[in-house]
Formats: C-alpha cells, sequence, structure tokens
C-alpha cells in the first residue's frame, strides 16, 4: 500500500497533477539530503544547495568579495546563483569553453570578414577570457559567440574609442568620477557605476572620453568572476542636468553609448537607475529608448526625487554623499589608485 502511494505521488507530480495540497518538498533524513519533488523533475538537493538558496534571498552588502582586483575565491552563494541562473556548472565550464574555442576557428573558416576577426581578436587568448562570454550568455555557446561577434564589431564600428586606449589615456576622466565605481557591491554583489552630471563640462571632458573610460573600466573589473555572475548596476544622478547640457549630447553618442551598454561586453547590466531628474530629462530619455531592447528597457528605473523605492534596491550605506547615501562624497583619485595603482611621479594630470 505504500509503495503504491508512492507510486501515485511520484506519477502524479511528475505529470504536474499531484494534489495542489500536498506539499511540493518531501522533506527527510537521507545522508545530508533532502528529497525536493518539482513538477516534471525528481532529484535529491543537498541540504547545502537549500541553505544557499535561502542565504541568496537574504542577502547583504557584506555578503560579496572585493569590486578591484580579481576573485581569489567564488562565494558558495555565489557559485549556487551561476547553477541557477546561468546553468553554470564546473563540467559545464570546461566543455562550454572548448566547444566556444572550436567554433571560432570553424566560424573563421567560412569567409565572413567578421568572423575572422573575431578568430583573430581571440587567438592566444585563455579559458578565462572565452568564459566571460560564455557566462554573460547563460552556457548557450552560439549565443556566447555572437555575443563575441559584437565585442569585435563595436571596436570596428567605434574605432575612436580604442584608439592608443589605455589606461594612463583616460586615468584623469577616472579621477574627475566618469565614471564612478562605488568599492563596495550592492546587495546582489553587482558592481555599481555612478554617474554625476551636475559638474559635467562637455567640452572639457568629452562624451568619447567618458564612453573610452568606461571600455577600460568594464575590462578591468570583468576580469573578477564575480562580477562576470553578478553584473553591474548604474546610478545616474541627473541632479543639475541643464538644458545646455541636454542640447549638447548629440543622438549620435547616445546611441553610441547604448550600442556599448548592450551586446558589446561580456557584462550582465542588471539595472540603471536614474534619479533627481529635471521634467526635460524626458526629452534626452526619448531619444535612447528606440535604441534600447525590451530586456535592457525593464531594467532602467527613473525615479526622479522619489527615493524611497531606490533604497530599497541602493542600501545607503555604500552610497557616497553626493548620491544620497551615508559615506563621503565621491573620490575619482581613489577610484583610480585601486584600479591603476598609485600615479607615477610627473605622470599628467591634465584632462
Amino acid at each position: 500500500m505504500q509503495g503504491l502511494f508512492l507510486h501515485m505521488l511520484v506519477t502524479g507530480i511528475l505529470s504536474g497533477s499531484a494534489n495542489p495540497n500536498l506539499s511540493s518538498s518531501i522533506e527527510g533524513e537521507y545522508k545530508g539530503t533532502t528529497r525536493q519533488y518539482l513538477p516534471g523533475t525528481f532529484r535529491i538537493v543537498s541540504e547545502e544547495e537549500q541553505a544557499l538558496r535561502l542565504k541568496l534571498e537574504r542577502l547583504t552588502t557584506k555578503d560579496h568579495g572585493p569590486v578591484f582586483g580579481r576573485c581569489e575565491n567564488i562565494p558558495a552563494h555565489t557559485l549556487q546563483k551561476a547553477k541557477d541562473e546561468l546553468n553554470e556548472t564546473s563540467e559545464k565550464r570546461e566543455s562550454a569553453v572548448k566547444e566556444l574555442q572550436d567554433l571560432v576557428q570553424e566560424r573563421a573558416g567560412g569567409g565572413e570578414d567578421i568572423c575572422k576577426a573575431v578568430a583573430e581578436k581571440a587567438n592566444g587568448k585563455d579559458g578565462a577570457f572565452f568564459l566571460r562570454f560564455i557566462r554573460a550568455r547563460k552556457f548557450d555557446v552560439n549565443r556566447a559567440y555572437d555575443l563575441l561577434k559584437g565585442y569585435v564589431n563595436f571596436r570596428q564600428q567605434y574605432p575612436e574609442l580604442f584608439e592608443n586606449l589605455t589606461p594612463e589615456a583616460v586615468r584623469s576622466t577616472i579621477e574627475a568620477g566618469y565614471p564612478g565605481i562605488l568599492s563596495n557591491r550592492d546587495k546582489y554583489g553587482r558592481v555599481v557605476l555612478l554617474f554625476n552630471i551636475e559638474n559635467w563640462d562637455y567640452e572639457e571632458i568629452t562624451f568619447d572620453e567618458i564612453l573610452r573610460a568606461y571600455c577600460v573600466i568594464l575590462e578591468r573589473l570583468l576580469e573578477n568572476e564575480e562580477t562576470q555572475i553578478n553584473g553591474f548596476c548604474i546610478i545616474e544622478n541627473f541632479k543639475g542636468f541643464t538644458v545646455q547640457q541636454a542640447s549638447g549630447i548629440k543622438p549620435s553618442e547616445l546611441k553610441k553609448m547604448v550600442d556599448m551598454l548592450q551586446d558589446s561586453f561580456p557584462a550582465r547590466f542588471k539595472a540603471v537607475h536614474f534619479i533627481h531628474q529635471p521634467w526635460y530629462f524626458t526629452t534626452t530619455y526619448n531619444v535612447v529608448k528606440p535604441f534600447l531592447k525590451n530586456k535592457l528597457l525593464e531594467r532602467v528605473f527613473v525615479h526622479g526625487d522619489e527615493l524611497e523605492s531606490f533604497y530599497q534596491e541602493i542600501d545607503a550605506d555604500i552610497l557616497p554623499a553626493d548620491f544620497g547615501g551615508n559615506l563621503p562624497k565621491y573620490d575619482g583619485k581613489d577610484t583610480a589608485e585601486k584600479l591603476f595603482g598609485p600615479r607615477m611621479d610627473g605622470e599628467d594630470t591634465a584632462l
């Protein structure tokens, strides 16, 4: 009788017709595991895995590793997130990297110039380089290859952004705070990028110079595996945004910025928050919106001066004072030093 009940229970769950009053997770001790029954599946989930998933629901800003430098040890809960969100396992990592490397060579033989350029860019790169693209596309190797094509195509489309692009070339722009980078991750483990438009003089620091700084920053920060998995969050503070600034930004520059955020870097941009924007910000935003794909558009949050929902997402304890936080005012020179090391004696500080 007991065997018949178990057979009926499992059969019902596998067919999706189990009694809805029955718990979908039936727990019992079995060598430190929990038996978990899900619609269409039957698998044994370890108590450790369940504890990690519970941890992911209760993360704080203190649960993550440093923003700057390589990641020495990926936190266990972040590995669980990679498994759940990105379909990543240790076995898949090795096989997916090999598959993408082979695909690059295969497509290069097809004759298309962009495919040959991809192979040239990837030549000599280690497995860690390919893994960034695979993670950014949830271990779908064909989509990872398309992203790699986008990465190369962006550089071909906008060569002015990459000419003589070195840390020294963008250091002064980053020291000025364009863009900024928080030293602490948010509660989701994302790197938080900042842009404070109030004091931006677009004749002194051009839009292209800011995009060049973004390109260097993204390359540096994406060396960190936690960042590859957790992604980025961008906060745009539009307090003090002037009509002159709005009229000075060209639609072509805005499109270039959007192209950078979409399908051009192996980065997961998880949220973009606009705060303190004036009413005429809408004109600038309406120029940008047609260029945004639905996925990114759904991740854009326009708060104005009503910041309750903003602070629910971004803890004030990690924000500088000029972004409404509890920390001292943002210091771009400190950020540049964390990114590149101390400035060398005699190094040019002019923008």
